[in-house]
């Protein structure tokens, strides 16, 4: 168990580093990362990211709003989107199969790594 808690911590101060300095990292280090090193089924990595995202959140927009300005509108109108998105997201991860979830989160990071690099 405590070699699994160190792993826990690394994990989440990687993730941690990542969401301050892109703005991203709950989903796209956090998942693979409880997956692989943790043994996380993948529905629980997935609900489990959701979880960590709002701290890391939180904690980033503070240091944020310290050093530079912030949308507020286009938040908001954004967190909206968000909260109907995440809503129907999380009705629907229940109904996909493992494998599925794997292809399609597999996709949105592959296809979000060629917009990054183009």
């Amino acid at each position: 168990m405590k070699g699994k808690r160190w792993k826990t911590i690394l994990i989440g101060s990687i993730t941690g580093f990542a969401n301050g300095l892109f703005g991203s990292g709950g989903g796209t280090i956090v998942v693979p990362c409880m997956e692989r090193f943790l043994s996380v089924e993948e529905h629980k990595a997935h609900a489990t990211a959701i979880a960590i995202i709002l701290p890391l959140s939180l904690l980033s927009i503070a240091f944020y709003v310290w050093k530079t300005d912030v949308l507020w509108s286009m938040a908001l109108w954004a967190s909206a989107g968000g909260v109907v998105g995440g809503f129907v997201g999380a009705k629907l991860l229940s109904k996909v199969s493992g494998i599925w979830l794997h292809r399609i989160f597999g996709a949105f990071m592959i296809a979000a790594a060629v917009r990054m690099i183009l």
